[in-house]
């Protein structure tokens, strides 16, 4: 089962606008500290501009440097707009991991209170496989099919075993972002290959997806970019003094039970996890039946692409039907057609 479902979490009421929560997903305001930063792990919004920059060797000859120089500028052209919304979670549901974080969050609020609002909500616990982004409900159904085809993909690597994550010991990026560590060992290899898998099926898709973004498994708890009214205050880094009694603390193990394509900016649900619109089951015994609600989710949305379907059929029938010889009616069927792709044109 899903771990407090139900239970209303007193963050819940935190009016947080739909652009923070996309920051508070997937950026470090990594400002003081970019030099200790592992290039491409860190969520920052235009982090091209990071990842680009150790590819221009200072040896080459100007002739390949200003080829690359205009690539680099093709690149980010095109991911200037690139702005993830939504994402591949793998949700940490094991209470032994969820209390030793809530414990580790408390001792750093008992030395200094003000990062409350810096903490990663209960419920929220997970860890990020891929980052995407989806312009409309058409790409988020074409989102959801590509997850379906993730499934055979991560049963082909798991090999019928479970996947089993050891949580140990803590550690930052750049002093800005809180997280449980991994622990090293034979799970990380299939972790990686299933992050790659997904990564290949979405770009496959034609979604932007992973760009610029090593994979980094990581269990955040922590966020400075949640808090930016505290660096005034003096407060720009999470100290290492506050973790310090917890860097080899053993949280314990997540057994890896589905995966959820989920949105940054939608309302979270009510047990603090955030808005998903469909999952897959990994390595369960029981065959993995999904639950009412993912049933009804499905079930609504066939049912609501196949009227549309429906619609657009009879709609193309009609203007058919009716095409004078002349064409004089050109424009007003392509007005008609404009009305019906109308999500499309959102882009």
């Amino acid at each position: 089962g899903r771990a407090g479902a139900g239970a209303i979490n007193s963050n819940e009421c935190e009016n947080v606008s739909r652009e923070e929560e996309m920051s508070e997903e997937f950026e470090a305001d990594a400002m003081d500290s970019l030099k200790d930063m592992p290039f491409a792990t860190i969520d920052i919004k235009d982090d091209c501009e990071i990842t680009d920059a150790p590819h221009i060797n200072l040896e080459r000859s100007k002739e390949n440097e200003r080829i690359s120089k205009d690539q680099i500028k093709k690149r980010k052209k095109k991911q200037k707009g690139y702005q993830p919304n939504y994402f591949l979670s793998i949700p940490i549901t094991n209470k032994e991991i969820t209390r030793g974080i809530k414990i580790l969050q408390n001792a750093i609020l008992q030395q200094d209170e003000r990062l409350a609002k810096a903490m990663t909500s209960d419920g929220s616990f997970h860890i990020t496989l891929l980052v995407m982004q989806l312009l409309n409900e058409d790409e988020v159904n074409l989102g959801i099919g590509a997850l379906l085809e993730l499934k055979p993909f991560v049963e082909e690597i798991l090999q019928g075993k479970e996947l089993i994550l050891p949580f140990q010991g803590v550690d930052t990026f750049g002093n800005q972002v809180g997280f449980v560590k991994l622990a090293e060992g034979h799970h990380i290899n299939p972790l990686l290959e299933i992050a790659e898998a997904a990564k290949r099926t979405f770009q496959e898709k034609g979604f932007m997806a992973g760009e610029n973004r090593s994979f980094k498994p990581h269990l955040t708890f922590m966020k400075l970019s949640r808090t930016p009214w505290l660096r005034r205050k003096g407060v720009k880094k999470i100290d290492p003094k506050f973790y310090e009694k917890f860097i080899s603390h053993t949280f314990g193990e997540e057994m890896v039970h589905r995966i959820d394509l989920c949105s940054m900016l939608k309302k979270k649900q009510s047990n603090g996890y955030y808005h998903c619109e469909s999952s897959i089951v990994i390595g369960a015994k029981n065959g993995g039946e999904p639950d009412d609600a993912e049933l009804l989710r499905l079930s609504k949305r066939l049912v609501e692409n196949a009227v549309l379907k429906a619609v657009q059929q009879y709609l193309e029938e009609t203007q058919s039907r009716g095409k004078p010889a002349d064409g004089s009616s050109g424009k007003a069927r392509a007005a008609d057609r404009g009305g019906a792709d109308g999500d499309q044109s959102g882009r």
